[in-house]
């Protein structure tokens, strides 16, 4: 199985977008969002991933074909730590391409691309992201992070270091 993890181009804008609404098509056994008058989610920061420089988007695919995608934000200065950090802001792979390793694949190579403090969130309700997130950061970071709650986000967060750059 040949996975690549590319930065989504401005000509593959709509690839992504096509993508993020199976994805939040997905998430409504959690979310319980409708679509809108156009019969689709949108995503209210979609096209602010082309246009400002913290914000990275890709597409991750496997034998050449299209298998899912995430969105990396990097984070202004925590009040606490003062430090600022990457946070996985959307994650997907499509249900034919779980439970093989790909999921896994790709996040680890987003974090050995963006060295440093990382964060990532999952909703409350959503049991399998949680059981993911913490399988693929445990392993990634040999069990070396912390999990903690914030009064804005219901769930869990994991933080932890990165410290591999491949850029």
């Amino acid at each position: 199985m040949n996975i690549k993890v590319e930065k989504a181009s401005i000509e593959q804008k709509t690839v992504l977008r096509n993508l993020l609404e199976l994805y939040k098509y997905d998430f409504t056994e959690f979310d319980p969002e409708d679509v809108n008058d156009e019969g689709v989610y949108g995503y209210k920061y979609f096209d602010h991933y082309w246009i400002e420089p913290e914000r990275f988007p890709f597409l991750i695919r496997v034998n050449e074909k299209y298998a899912g995608f995430a969105l990396v934000r990097k984070m202004s200065l925590d009040e606490i730590s003062m430090e600022s950090h990457y946070s996985m802001a959307e994650f997907f792979v499509m249900k034919k391409y779980r439970k093989c390793g790909l999921g896994k694949k790709a996040a680890f190579y987003l974090f050995d691309l963006f060295p440093g403090k990382w964060e990532v969130a999952q909703m409350e309700e959503n049991i399998p992201a949680q059981q993911f997130w913490m399988k693929v950061i445990s392993n990634y970071t040999n069990e070396n992070f912390t999990e903690l709650r914030k009064k804005d986000w219901e769930g869990p967060i994991q933080t932890f270091y990165s410290c591999k750059n491949m850029a």
